[in-house]
């Protein structure tokens, strides 16, 4: 089911980096296609558990017949409300691939994808009210120029913005509808690369990807116990800064927090360097080629 789905990225690293242990709690914050999930199960004994969540309904049709598995329909950043939910205190570690899944990209009627014409949506959570057709038809042209280039790093951020607006009273409804009216201002030769960006924007926006994030990290801190891992696996500039300063200072600045005597509160020390897909997983998955694993422990210190 789930090569069908989604072929997971960095399967064998970002799960051997959680160090799996017998008789102990894990979380797949991702759940998608179970790649990671089945993996994670297949390392572990018969007293060991694994809670799984994910918001999508396409993807909690793949749920995994297993008694040590609990798929949990929810956003993952509501990690610790559903831990304790469930009567779990502590987990032993963590995994997070922040991807959009191959399904979402290539099933038209979602909205992700570039290539296909299909309605402008882009919710990981199809109950949700915000859609990308909300967000380009009424959002100001500043809050729109705002989003582009914080979350797609577009640096003519207000010249799309402004050309989204001039197309209006005439709604944009779809994929295609938005593609025409953003030809434009793509470049030659790399149109496709600055569409993505745009749609990119769009649908971090929808679905709060940056604050539910953070809410994730921050909360992960106090989940994981003490010597517990953090394995996860970003795809772009901005997610993966995240992480990175989450792990090294303990927030999301450049500097680590302090307390009243001057010291550095941290949480998590790194283990190893950063990992990225080899050649040849490249070759069999394009979509991994911007992929970024981080991995991390719980510090004994600083317990929550």
């Amino acid at each position: 089911m789930e090569t069908m789905y989604h072929s997971p990225v960095l399967l064998v690293a970002s799960v051997s980096g959680l160090n799996i242990r017998p008789a102990s709690v894990y979380v797949d914050a991702t759940f998608g296609g179970g790649g990671h999930s089945k993996e994670i199960l297949d390392n572990m004994d018969s007293q060991s558990k694994l809670f799984a969540f994910d918001q999508d309904e396409d993807a909690q049709r793949n749920a995994i017949d297993d008694c040590r598995f609990t798929l949990i329909p929810q956003n993952f950043g509501y990690l610790k409300r559903f831990m304790k939910f469930h009567k779990i205190d502590k987990v032993d570690g963590i995994l997070a691939d922040l991807g959009v899944s191959s399904h979402q990209f290539d099933t038209p009627d979602r909205g992700f994808s570039i290539r296909f014409d299909g309605p402008l949506d882009m919710r990981m959570n199809q109950q949700q009210a915000l859609t990308a057709k909300e967000i380009v038809n009424t959002y100001s042209e500043s809050a729109l120029a705002d989003l582009l280039f914080a979350y797609g790093e577009l640096r003519n951020a207000k010249k799309i913005a402004s050309l989204i607006v001039q197309h209006r009273p005439d709604e944009i409804a779809t994929t295609m509808q938005l593609n025409e009216v953003l030809r434009q201002v793509l470049p030659k030769g790399n149109e496709y690369k600055v569409l993505a960006k745009i749609y990119q924007s769009l649908r971090m926006e929808v679905n709060k990807e940056i604050d539910v994030l953070q809410s994730f990290l921050t909360q992960s801190k106090d989940v994981l116990k003490s010597g517990g891992r953090l394995s996860v696996i970003s795809y772009h500039s901005l997610e993966d800064r995240m992480v990175k300063r989450y792990i090294q200072n303990g927030n999301f600045d450049s500097e680590p927090a302090k307390d009243d005597f001057g010291n550095p509160t941290l949480y998590f020390k790194k283990c190893g360097g950063l990992v990225v897909p080899d050649k040849e997983e490249i070759k069999q998955n394009n979509r991994a080629r911007s992929a970024k694993l981080r991995i991390a422990q719980r510090l004994w210190k600083q317990e929550s």
